[in-house]
């Protein structure tokens, strides 16, 4: 039986994998900062990404690294470079120490455009040690992920519930199901590895082309939720104006941006559509969850939470 080291088990994705691992006889030993509640096929380890013991313990006799975790939000370059930089090459120390070959990384396609955000440019340079380190490695750049459980595109849907929504004024994003990359995350991790790195989306549209633009794709939250929301393209100016205010706010609070400077620039960039075969030739994953069904499925789980 596979046993597989997980890193980010307790956040979004890494909840999904975990149970979706359970589920295909996967045995999982998962890093938590904090005591966690049993999971069938679950072992814990606590610990964090900068606690080499810990890293050791998750690791050892472990048939393949998982590397899920990292820092989505900070207010500094460096503050990203710990959790994303560090944190991959204490991981890969690991890794070598105890002898686990297999390694893949779970990236961003912000890593795409290194000079355009500093967490691009610290999920590039994760990238870059992970390439350079020897192991038996894989990289999946992910792109937006929605699905149960997820507060991120929550905001997206309580603005098209409100009936406006406001959206940046131009570009292409590609987005993927949270259960279909979980699978595909698994799938890789169970192949030979390809030392390659792969954008995976939910494929092609109905228009004929991958992605979506960001009225497109709130359209389509509206009909899952059956409103047909008022939608506002904001300018660039305008971004870049809520950024500074909403950055000022957070200083003054002591919490972190919601509207950082950082995602501003990545909310403007034009493209973000994946790139690449999607697996395909590798013949070990494709797209399950079409997005209409997917964000249906999303906007029942809200409700039933009682997030929406």
């Amino acid at each position: 039986m596979t046993t597989l080291a997980v890193t980010g088990g307790t956040g979004f994705v890494g909840s999904h994998v975990l149970r979706i691992a359970a589920e295909n006889g996967v045995t999982v030993r998962a890093l938590a900062r904090s005591p966690q509640p049993a999971l069938p096929g679950v072992a814990w380890v606590q610990g964090s990404l900068s606690d080499s013991d810990s890293l050791a313990r998750l690791v050892e006799g472990t048939d393949a690294v998982l590397h899920i975790a990292g820092v989505i939000n900070a207010r500094t370059r460096a503050e990203f470079d710990a959790g994303n930089v560090a944190g991959t090459a204490a991981l890969l120390d690991a890794a070598r120490a105890a002898g686990v070959g297999r390694f893949v990384n779970v990236s961003s396609l912000a890593a795409r455009e290194p000079l355009l955000s500093a967490y691009g440019a610290s999920k590039a340079s994760a990238e870059a040690l992970v390439t350079a380190s020897g192991l038996d490695w894989d990289i999946i750049r992910p792109p937006g992920v929605y699905g149960p459980g997820d507060r991120e595109t929550l905001a997206l849907f309580q603005m098209v519930k409100t009936g406006v929504a406001l959206l940046p004024t131009r570009g292409r994003i590609s987005m993927i199901e949270v259960g279909d990359l979980a699978r595909a995350l698994l799938a890789v991790t169970a192949a030979p590895a390809a030392r390659s790195t792969a954008e995976i989306d939910d494929a092609t549209n109905a228009d004929g082309q991958r992605g979506i633009t960001h009225v497109d794709f709130a359209r389509a939250i509206g009909t899952a939720l059956d409103k047909r929301p008022r939608l506002i393209t904001a300018p660039p100016w305008l971004v870049k104006t809520a950024a500074t205010a909403d950055t000022s706010l957070a200083r003054l609070s002591n919490r972190l941006p919601k509207l950082s400077h950082d995602r501003a620039r990545y909310l403007m960039h034009p493209d973000w559509v994946a790139q690449g075969d999607n697996l395909a030739s590798r013949g070990i994953w494709t797209p399950q969850v079409a997005l209409a069904d997917g964000l249906a499925a999303t906007a029942r789980w809200y409700r039933d939470a009682g997030w929406l």
